[in-house]
C-alpha cells in the first residue's frame, strides 16, 4: 500500500533523566494509535539527553574534575543498544503497529554515540545509524560512527533511511543515502533554525524523497532552574520546529514550534516516481563518467581478535 501516515514526535529529553523520558514518549502512545500512524520519528539524543550549553570541564589543554564527573552522569543516563530501553521501544512499536526512529545516547564501553534506533512492529529492533560527525564540541562527549551503520530499513511506510542533525549537511552522504533507494528520510535533530527548516526541505527536493525532521523542545534555562553561560535565560533553549516535507520541498505538516507534540500528514511513495522524472540524482541526473563516489562499509575496529586456527 503506497498511501501511509507518518509522523514526527516533537519532544524533549526529560531532565530527570532517561526513565523520565521513556514514560513521555508512552504519554504519546493513543496519539499515535489514534492518528493510524505507520511511521514515527522523535529528535536526536531524546533517549539520553542533549546537554546543550555543557562545556564538561574542558579547556584547550586541560580537563577540570567538575567535567570528568559531568561525563560520567551522562555516560550513566546513556542507554546499551539492545537494553532494557530498546525492549520498552520495541513494544510500543508493536503495540502501536507503528515502525519508529528514535535518538538516544548509545553507551559501548566508555565510548558514548549518537544514534537514531530503527524498530519494525515485528522484528523489534531492526538497524541503528551512528552519526558520523558529531558537530563542534560534540566530538568531546560523543565518538565517530563509521560506514557499517548506514542502515536502510523497509517498513510498511516505504524504504527508511536516518541522518541526524547536521550530518544532514554532508553531501556525500547525502549522495549514498540516495543511492540505497530511501524513500523517507529521517532527521533527528535539535537545530531549531529556519535555515535547517529549509535544508530538510532542500533534501526532500535533491533527492525526491519524503522527510521526516524531529526536533527536541526545550524550556528556557529559568525554567530549568539552571544557568547557561552567554544564553538569555528567558528564551527556551531548543524550540523545535519539527516539519515533514514532500518530494517537490513542499512542507506538508509543520513546523511545530515551541511545544511538545506529534504533527501527521499522509504520504504516497507511488508519487516518488514522478517526482524523479526530472531529477533523479544517483539515476538520469548522475554523471558517472566525471563523478563516482566510493563508499567504505567495513566495520571499523581498532583491536580485531582473529580465532587461532589449527594450522
Amino acid at each position: 500500500m503506497s498511501r501511509t501516515i507518518v509522523c514526527a514526535l516533537q519532544l524533549g529529553a526529560s531532565p530527570a533523566g532517561k526513565q523520565d523520558t521513556l514514560q513521555r514518549i508512552l504519554a504519546f502512545e493513543a496519539q499515535i494509535i489514534a492518528a493510524g500512524a505507520s511511521l514515527v520519528v522523535m529528535p536526536e539524543a531524546l533517549l539520553g539527553g542533549y546537554p546543550k550549553g555543557e562545556i564538561f570541564g574542558t579547556r584547550l589543554g586541560y580537563r577540570l574534575p567538575e567535567g570528568r564527573e559531568a561525563f560520567a552522569a551522562y555516560h550513566a543516563n546513556a542507554i546499551d543498544v539492545p537494553g532494557t530501553e530498546t525492549e520498552t521501544l520495541a513494544a510500543l512499536s508493536q503495540r502501536t503497529g507503528a515502525s519508529l526512529v528514535v535518538g538516544a545516547i548509545e553507551r559501548d564501553g566508555a565510548t558514548l554515540y549518537c544514534t537514531a534506533l530503527f524498530f519494525d512492529p515485528e522484528r523489534g529492533l531492526v538497524a541503528k545509524h551512528r552519526k558520523l560527525m558529531p558537530t563542534g564540541t560534540e566530538r568531546l562527549i560523543w565518538g565517530q560512527g563509521d560506514g557499517s551503520t548506514l542502515a536502510t530499513v523497509d517498513s510498511r511506510a516505504g524504504r527508511l533511511g536516518a541522518a541526524i542533525c547536521w550530518e544532514n549537511h554532508m553531501p556525500l552522504l547525502r549522495m549514498a543515502m540516495y543511492a540505497k533507494g530511501v524513500q523517507i528520510w529521517c532527521a533527528p535533530t535539535v537545530d531549531e533554525r529556519e535555515i535547517w527548516q529549509c535544508s530538510m526541505r532542500h533534501i526532500a527536493h535533491e533527492g525526491r524523497c519524503f522527510v521526516i525532521s524531529a526536533c527536541q523542545v526545550q524550556p528556557s534555562p529559568n525554567e530549568l532552574g539552571t544557568t547557561v553561560e552567554g544564553w538569555d535565560p528567558d528564551r527556551a533553549l531548543i524550540r523545535g520546529g519539527s516539519l515533514i516535507a514532500g518530494p517537490l520541498g513542499d512542507v506538508l505538516a509543520g513546523p511545530l514550534i515551541d511545544q511538545p507534540g506529534l504533527i501527521t500528514a499522509q504520504i504516497d511513495t507511488d508519487e516518488l516516481v514522478r517526482a524523479r522524472y526530472d531529477l533523479d540524482v544517483v539515476g538520469h541526473y548522475a554523471r558517472p563518467d566525471v563523478f563516482r563516489l566510493s563508499v567504505d562499509e567495513r566495520d571499523k575496529r581498532s583491536v580485531v581478535f582473529n580465532d587461532r586456527g589449527d594450522d
